[in-house]
């Protein structure tokens, strides 16, 4: 004999069920979808380095970048942003654009160093990490001045890949004679890992908008760049790194007339505020 089903009583059947498990919208998947197949091309990066596929895994991570591109854009667009996309955003920028890019480079030419051309390899994987745990403290800075919004500081994770990987973009088009040499590569990953984790500017195209007039020409010129790039890939990623290097002390430059102009804003509230907190007898 089963002992008799308690009774609920009234208001209680509503009360005690077990509260029903509710789905995650789609608009809050597509961006993690997006995350996890930049992920998948990061390392499939590696798959294509392990198998001596060069241009295959340097094309692996440029479609990772993408995929980062794109994921945050669209999180915003469709309102699905969320903690959990942040976090596997950085963990997927982690993978691809730091521990991808070091092994591919590291099978391509850098063991050649031996210990030395290892322990490069990890300090700029360790460095890309670094960034990232930096860039996502500096998110909750409320003590921020409103143009630090246009800028990164140091190198972002996708273009320090770009970075890292140019001497094997040129090597594609001229040969390996010079660019495959593993000291030039050493001395270029320790480079870029130095940019990633010092306090120099970069611009950040995030908050870039487009008039509406413009709209129609800027996706012209995105038609015809892409044009360009299925016709000379390597050649377009090559310059698109060399101007991003380019425009390095451009960004530092803007940054320091920012902040001096802020600077110049806040000093006469700061006074303001002082001769306010005078006491009557300082005013006499």
């Amino acid at each position: 004999m089963y002992p008799p089903r308690r009774r609920a009583g009234p208001g209680r059947s509503d009360n005690m069920r077990r509260p029903r498990l509710r789905g995650l919208p789609v608009n809050s998947l597509i961006p993690n979808i997006l995350t996890v197949l930049a992920v998948c091309a990061g390392l499939t990066a590696v798959r294509f380095a392990l198998a001596e596929q060069w241009e295959l895994a340097v094309m692996a991570i440029a479609v990772a970048a993408i995929l980062d591109a794109l994921d945050g854009r669209v999180a915003r667009l469709l309102k699905g942003t969320s903690k959990f996309g942040a976090e596997l955003d950085s963990l997927s920028d982690f993978v691809s654009f730091g521990v991808a890019p070091a092994l591919v480079l590291y099978r391509w030419t850098m063991s050649e160093l031996g210990g030395m051309g290892w322990i490069i390899v990890l300090a700029y994987a360790v460095c890309c990490g670094l960034r990232l745990a930096r860039f996502n403290t500096a998110l909750e800075d409320p003590n921020e001045p409103e143009f630090a919004a246009n800028f990164f500081t140091g190198v972002p994770a996708p273009a320090a890949a770009g970075l890292a990987l140019l001497p094997m973009m040129i090597s594609f088009q001229v040969g390996d004679d010079f660019f495959r040499l593993a000291l030039v590569n050493a001395v270029n990953l320790a480079f870029v890992a130095f940019l990633m984790v010092s306090q120099i500017p970069t611009f950040s195209f995030k908050k870039m908008r487009v008039k509406k007039e413009s709209v129609l020409p800027v996706l012209i010129v995105v038609g015809l760049v892409g044009a360009v790039v299925a016709s000379y890939p390597w050649f377009v990623l090559t310059a698109i790194c060399a101007i991003y290097l380019a425009i390095i002390p451009v960004s530092w430059r803007s940054w320091q007339r920012q902040e001096v102009a802020f600077a110049g804003k806040s000093e006469p509230d700061e006074d303001q505020k002082a001769s306010d907190e005078q006491t009557p007898s300082d005013t006499k």
